[in-house]
């Protein structure tokens, strides 16, 4: 029997590296990677469902399901990070507690960006500042057809061409969600500070009380394509899982990294995150998956609060 042919797009990881570079075996599937950057790679998902096969945001994949878009989820999440670190307020600001947010100015990338859903869920049940209190700015577009702002929602449009970033060093804002792994990071330092100085230890914390490390991003197959060949799922989670091994297997030897302490980070993440920090499954994620669910509904990103099974392949349930 012929390998499916299936067209992929997704981040360029060092776990999908090797599908990328076509160095892991995928049986039963002939894949056709496109590497595009993560704002082309969702326009086009979004806009055409482009790919059979695509890497999504997961708050803007909620957001689509909901209102029925033709796709299904697997439980493959590329993309994961802590978010307290991306609350950052201006240098001059007087805000230091989470709960001086109130009545401020903050700035998104959208309602949909998965940092702010996670923050606004922080926030609101661990902080008692719910999302109405807050002036949201919005500096992107939120790919959601259909999508309108619900009533207790404080959102507004940055101005055209404006970022987030200028808005806040012009003074326009008091706070910027931005992840802060971008090439204009360190800039910003001289801007801003970070809500959270100590982040690192807050998000240790954060994850030893609840269990979850933040998912950011979820592989999305299109409906036609799992209705055609059911198997396709489980073909695909087993390939991503293979990836994601091998990554594993690759940093295991730390004279691969440059940094001088490579190996002691990874022993101190692997005592608290665990030998596989990155499971590809429903259950190992279902903590951070049923508090996604009850944050999107809570937000105004879906319009009824979806169940787990609902959204992922049902042959990948168990």
């Amino acid at each position: 029997m012929a390998d499916i042919q299936l067209t992929l797009s997704c981040g360029d990881y060092d776990r999908t590296r090797p599908l990328i570079e076509h160095t892991v075996p995928t049986p039963g599937l002939d894949l056709k990677v496109m590497l595009v950057s993560s704002s082309e790679r969702h326009a086009r998902f979004v806009t055409k469902f482009e790919f059979d096969v695509c890497e999504l945001q997961i708050a803007l994949f909620l957001g689509l399901k909901s209102r029925g878009a033709p796709i299904t989820a697997i439980p493959v999440f590329p993309h994961r990070r802590f978010n307290h670190s991306c609350v950052m307020v201006r240098l001059d600001s007087d805000i230091r507690r989470p709960e001086d947010l109130r009545g401020r100015r903050v700035g998104i990338h959208g309602h949909f960006n998965p940092i702010a859903l996670w923050t606004r869920g922080v926030l609101q049940h661990e902080f008692g500042v719910p999302s109405s209190s807050i002036q949201w700015v919005a500096d992107g577009v939120d790919l959601v057809p259909g999508w309108s702002p619900p009533s207790w929602l404080r959102i507004e449009r940055a101005p055209a061409g404006k970022k987030m970033q200028s808005l806040v060093e012009a003074g326009e804002l008091d706070v910027q969600i931005l992840s802060d792994s971008g090439s204009d990071a360190l800039a910003m330092n001289k801007v801003v500070r970070r809500l959270w100085p100590n982040y690192r230890e807050v998000e240790a914390d954060y994850y030893r009380r609840t269990g979850i490390f933040p998912i950011r991003e979820v592989v999305a197959v299109k409906d036609e394509v799992l209705q055609r060949d059911p198997q396709v799922a489980v073909l695909l989670v087993r390939a991503f899982e293979e990836a994601k091994q091998r990554a594993y297997r690759y940093w295991a030897d730390h004279r691969r990294s440059y940094l001088a302490w490579f190996g002691a980070e990874q022993e101190e993440e692997r005592a608290l995150l665990g030998a596989d920090p990155w499971p590809y499954s429903i259950e190992k994620n279902r903590v951070a998956l049923e508090t996604l669910l009850d944050y999107a509904v809570e937000q105004g990103l879906t319009e009824r609060r979806l169940e787990v099974k609902g959204i992922f392949a049902p042959t990948t349930l168990n």
